[in-house]
């Protein structure tokens, strides 16, 4: 049992828990959310646009977007520390939806309007898929950058969905299937080191394309900040949770919600197969599928990418 049991998070703000060094604001159900912003003053801005960072990320992972393109289209943006991310409170009962209505009460509590722009990046990908079932008429647009895709997705066949998965290292198919049938096992799995993952991070470089090397090379040398405050509060309510609920039931259906929706996939991504990506691209033809030749799954590095993601959303 003790072995089963993640040990409690430690909330920010209390005596054991980390220091409170961002704004924050109060969710209806009292648990606290903070967030980070960049770009034009809001009361000035035409575009509000909220971003939602990956796994293992937090609002310091908000998108690199040039002076240029904020000031020239006039452009707010705040990311947000999801729940149980950074100095973001925990939330046991996460769900899908949650996410979702999460996003929502942040757009009312900092006023951006009766209509946003989301942009996800990986893992934030699913909270963007949650916005369009749960919360369409708030949105102006929707833009993810190599969305994660849940193999148990609905949306998506099950023979597309078993090729994706079959080609995912052994470590991986296992804390997926973790994550979705037994997710109270995660904690004990994360310990494990001799099957290379993404949760533990082993070998990960084998996984990697070209371009993703070079990034991750350059990364290293000049520092990556912000990494470890992202889950300062412990994984359990952080990075388990967040495997739970992306790679969980989504007993849902996505029709057309009316509004602008992009992806953007590199076709050497080896943590989310291109194959699934063209596959709900294809079932879903609504979207606007961008599919960069050459690019592996950290998107967010490759030069003047940010800026034409935007531009093409708000364009749209």
């Amino acid at each position: 049992y003790l072995l089963l049991k993640p040990p409690p998070p430690k909330i920010c703000g209390t005596r054991r828990g980390p220091p409170i060094t961002a704004p924050r604001i109060r969710l209806r159900d009292g648990r606290y959310m903070a967030y980070k912003e960049q770009g034009v003053p809001k009361d000035l801005a035409k575009h509000k646009v909220i971003f939602v960072h990956p796994f293992s990320g937090s609002r310091h992972s908000l998108l690199q977007i040039s002076q240029e393109v904020l000031e020239g289209l006039s452009v707010y943006m705040v990311a947000f520390d999801r729940a149980g991310y950074g100095e973001s409170d925990p939330f046991p009962e996460r769900s899908v939806k949650s996410e979702a209505l999460d996003i929502q009460e942040l757009a009312d509590q900092l006023q951006l309007g009766q209509k946003f722009y989301v942009v996800g990046l990986s893992m934030g990908g699913y909270p963007c898929w949650a916005c369009l079932k749960h919360i369409p008429h708030r949105l102006a647009g929707v833009a993810m950058m190599a969305p994660v895709v849940n193999y148990w997705w609905p949306s998506a066949s099950k023979e597309i969905s078993g090729e994706a998965f079959s080609s995912r290292p052994l470590g991986d198919k296992i804390t997926l299937r973790i994550a979705h049938y037994a997710p109270w096992l995660m904690h004990t799995w994360s310990k494990q080191t001799f099957l290379p993952s993404f949760l533990n991070g082993i070998g990960k470089e084998k996984f990697m394309n070209k371009m993703d090397l070079e990034i991750t090379a350059a990364r290293k040398n000049a520092g990556i900040p912000h990494q470890e405050t992202a889950i300062q509060q412990g994984t359990s309510e952080s990075l388990h949770r967040d495997l739970a609920v992306g790679f969980g039931k989504w007993d849902f259906f996505l029709a057309n919600a009316g509004v602008p929706v992009h992806v953007f996939q590199g076709d050497e991504d080896n943590l989310v197969p291109v194959s699934i990506q063209r596959h709900v691209a294809e079932k879903l033809p609504w979207i606007n599928y961008h599919e960069l030749p050459g690019v592996g799954h950290l998107l967010d590095f490759v030069p003047g990418l940010n800026d034409k993601v935007l531009t093409t959303l708000l364009a749209s």
